[in-house]
């Protein structure tokens, strides 16, 4: 039988359960529920956190990439914002490759974090966005340096996580283009693939695999430790499940996919919450941090 699991980005809670009623999801296609079409005029806003309290941490961050106490760091801020949709009409209304609505929050995410399949494990980083509307929008973006070296650190990191549970690694794929759609918005993602080889008793302690394999890296930087620690100390509010992950398993036919909990809404006391965010290096501009955190917003 397929299970559901769920982990939050502090590895506080772990869940494992059957797939019910009490959540919706839709994982790659495997999904509980009949999908529904309405019509309903969307109303959306957002209020970005005022730029000066972004710059405080942002500073923070690159102070510790001065001192060399991290390289990458995710930055991450919760985004007040205003809608007629409920989370279930969100869920409904939302194209994603993986989707969750769980308690009270509803995730679409674009990125899967690992998967186990033919005694092989397989994971996609994702680093480098860019609108496709923009002209030469491919090109732009496969060569802008700071992009670059960002993509580089995460596969690197990456690789080494794999590096802990498999053998054989190799990056089989670097820096290749996928569609995204962000709202209305056509967007280019760069990927990497990663592929590993399994031990063939991997599904007999399925669960320690995965938890020494989190946090995810490229939602948290590297190396993995000291920037998870420094996130702490700058980001002034808890992530929760937001950058944890969730996923199938299939102990009988020996297969496990999993995705990062990323496009993210939560209701809290009566309101919604966005959470994004963005890698920072010692190369990223403040300015342009500061929008890619805004216009990761969106519905």
């Amino acid at each position: 039988m397929v299970k559901f699991f769920l982990i939050d980005f502090k590895k506080s809670q772990f869940i494992i359960k059957d797939i019910d009623d009490t959540f919706l999801i839709d994982f790659d296609g495997i999904r509980n529920y009949t999908p529904k079409s309405f019509y309903k005029h969307t109303i959306f806003q957002k209020f970005p956190i005022p730029f000066e309290v972004y710059n405080e941490a942002f500073d923070k961050v690159i102070e510790q990439i001065k001192r060399g106490n991290t390289y990458l760091l995710n930055l991450t801020f919760a985004t007040p914002i205003y809608t007629n949709l409920t989370l279930l009409e969100m869920f409904y209304r939302v194209n994603a490759k993986f989707k969750l609505q769980y308690d009270n929050f509803v995730c679409f995410s674009p990125e899967r974090f690992v998967k186990i399949s033919n005694n092989h494990i397989y994971t996609y980083p994702m680093k480098g966005t860019i609108d496709a509307s923009i002209p030469n929008a491919r090109d732009i973006i496969m060569h802008n340096q700071k992009e670059f070296a960002e993509h580089t650190m995460v596969v690197d990191l990456l690789r080494n996580d794999l590096a802990m549970v498999a053998n054989h690694i190799k990056v089989t794929k670097f820096r290749y283009i996928d569609k995204i759609y962000a709202g209305d918005k056509e967007l280019l993602q760069v990927s990497s693939e990663i592929v590993g080889k399994m031990p063939h008793d991997w599904i007999d302690y399925w669960q320690d695999l995965i938890w020494k394999l989190l946090p995810a890296g490229s939602v948290t930087g590297t190396p993995k430790i000291s920037t998870v620690d420094i996130i702490e100390n700058v980001e002034n509010y808890e992530r929760g499940f937001y950058t944890g992950i969730f996923g199938i398993v299939d102990e009988e036919n020996r297969y496990l996919d999993s995705a990062v909990l990323i496009r993210f809404i939560q209701q809290e006391n009566g309101r919604l919450y966005y959470k994004s965010g963005g890698g920072i290096t010692l190369d990223s501009n403040v300015y342009d941090e500061y929008n890619e955190l805004n216009q990761k917003v969106y519905i």
